[in-house]
């Protein structure tokens, strides 16, 4: 039964995987974006993380985890004898694919392992596997979502290090590959030694009988250094870089990253939060009715451990958001027991964690932001699009556009005010022509200003259905009625419930192309 349950759970991580939403901007411009500027020849946008005198982000965990498959789409492309450049909505489906494939195998894998009971086994992977965190986060390209893959890993070999330390044999092939994995997850996140700070303590007793396996894990993990060193100094210098320049000028994006975080200033620029912040509200809303279990029946282990300290680390810093916990999710719901079965508080439970992850799943992986992707794959093939302003929106990922941004300038806008916006457009708007008033041809227009916006947007309301010959006229083009706002909510000025209302009344994005009457030309 539970085999079939857990079958089933598979194929609804997949189903999310293949979905659209799109949860933050960071997954798209802290990882393929970055690599298909390099492997595909879209034009592509770096952030300031890659673009700032002290870069914080390195490029060497990204080539192995989205480099690699597109390499590989691009050879097979090739040998199918495609024509062209691949479309990047396929690079975008083909890494959506891939992040459900190393979920699969390597998150639900690493928990078998560790768990340390046939029956605990499959209570934690079906929880794990019926997470919507799971489901959402998991099968998007987050550099946490690596995180939370190469913790998990660290873990398992840390099971093995001290079993061959019991077992008298040796444990320098873990060893070696936990250097590899330490340092590849250092210069993934930052935030990853926090939740290896209690694991590690344990190796110290193995490492003071063996030492040879703190000199292969330390071997191992200098090497795999100098590599990621010299992949982001080459990424970041101008020039061919020469031995010169990894000797006196080297790139140390994690020393970078640290020291960036350190500074109050640098993290009030993104939001700065209570201490209590990851504890009482970011922690519930990853795993829910589950926080209850953890206070009456946790199962301690090195997994529990090693959330408990990453959690509390994380906790230090002011800027917090839930996303970042990510790592911490399979080893708590690995690290609880269920109710009796023949309990009353069991089915209430488990009728919590189905609705709670059904909801958050569906939120999160089906409707939020999720019309962003698909309007920059409609943008790509309007052949008058020249100016694209976005709304109220996550920043888009422009290396969609397939090779469109060569010629469409976008601008994101999000929280300009509707005046400032109705400026802006006056200024860029086209004239309006009679091919405008006819449906298509405004396709052969040479230039188009498009307005991409939340259809809760209502201040845009009283603008759409001008018809008239003054002012700017707004025509629809398309629309994505699946797309969910959650970055427009107006508690204190609109209310609770007319909030609701508009938000998700009204959910769905839609682009207008925007002209302006220009008047007669004078003879």
């Amino acid at each position: 039964m539970w085999r079939r349950a857990y079958l089933f759970l598979v194929l609804v991580r997949l189903w999310f995987a293949l979905k659209p939403s799109y949860l933050h901007p960071d997954e798209n411009f802290q990882g393929p974006e970055v690599i298909a500027g390099q492997i595909f020849s879209y034009p592509v946008r770096l952030t300031w993380e890659f673009t700032s005198d002290h870069p914080i982000r390195s490029v060497f965990p990204l080539w192995p985890v989205y480099g690699l498959p597109m390499l590989l789409l691009k050879w097979l492309w090739a040998g199918y004898g495609e024509d062209g450049e691949i479309p990047p909505i396929a690079v975008f489906w083909t890494l959506r694919v891939v992040m459900f494939i190393i979920s699969f195998v390597m998150e639900d894998g690493a928990i078998y392992e560790l768990a340390q009971s046939a029956q605990h086994r499959k209570t934690a992977l079906l929880l794990v596997a019926s997470s919507y965190v799971t489901w959402a986060f998991q099968t998007h390209t987050f550099s946490n979502s690596i995180e939370t893959l190469v913790v998990l890993w660290c873990l398992v070999l840390v099971e093995r290090i001290l079993e061959a330390s019991r077992a008298q044999r040796s444990a320098l092939v873990a060893s070696t590959v936990l250097g590899i994995l330490a340092v590849f997850g250092v210069f993934n996140r930052i935030t990853f030694p926090a939740f290896l700070l209690i694991p590690g303590l344990r190796l110290i007793p193995h490492f003071i009988h063996r030492p040879l396996s703190l000199v292969v894990m330390a071997a191992s993990g200098l090497f795999t250094v100098l590599i990621a060193i010299s992949l982001d100094t080459a990424f970041y210098t101008p020039h061919a870089i020469s031995w010169s320049d990894l000797y006196r000028n080297p790139v140390i994006t994690p020393l970078n990253n640290l020291q960036y975080n350190l500074s109050p200033s640098n993290l009030a620029q993104h939001g700065l939060h209570p201490w209590y912040q990851h504890l009482l509200l970011n922690l519930p809303l990853l795993i829910g009715p589950a926080v209850a279990l953890l206070f009456t029946k946790p199962q301690l282990s090195l997994r529990l451990a090693s959330a408990i300290s990453g959690v509390f680390v994380l906790s230090i810093f002011q800027h917090q958001e839930a996303r970042f916990l990510l790592p911490a999710v399979p080893l708590l719901l690995s690290s609880i027991q269920l109710p009796p079965k023949k309990s009353e508080y069991r089915k209430i439970w488990l009728s919590a964690w189905i609705c709670f992850n059904v909801a958050l799943g569906l939120l999160m992986g089906v409707y939020h932001q999720a019309g962003i992707v698909p309007a920059q794959e409609f943008l790509s093939k309007q052949p008058d699009a020249t100016q694209a302003i976005w709304w109220k929106t996550y920043m888009p990922p422009i290396w969609l556009l397939n090779g469109k941004n060569e010629v469409l300038k976008t601008r994101d806008v999000a929280g300009m005010p509707g005046e400032l916006l109705f400026e802006e457009l006056t200024q860029i708007a086209t004239c309006d022509t009679p091919a405008d008033r006819r449906n298509h041809e405004y396709l052969k227009e040479p230039n188009g200003t498009y307005l991409i916006a939340p259809l809760s947007a209502a201040w845009l309301d009283p603008y759409l259905d001008n018809k008239g010959l003054d002012g700017l006229r707004f025509r629809e083009v398309w629309r994505n009625s699946r797309h969910l706002n959650l970055d427009d909510l107006d508690w204190a000025e609109d209310g609770f419930w007319p909030t609701l209302e508009r938000v998700v009344g009204r959910r769905g994005l839609a682009a207008w192309r925007v002209t302006k009457s220009c008047g007669r030309p004078q003879r």
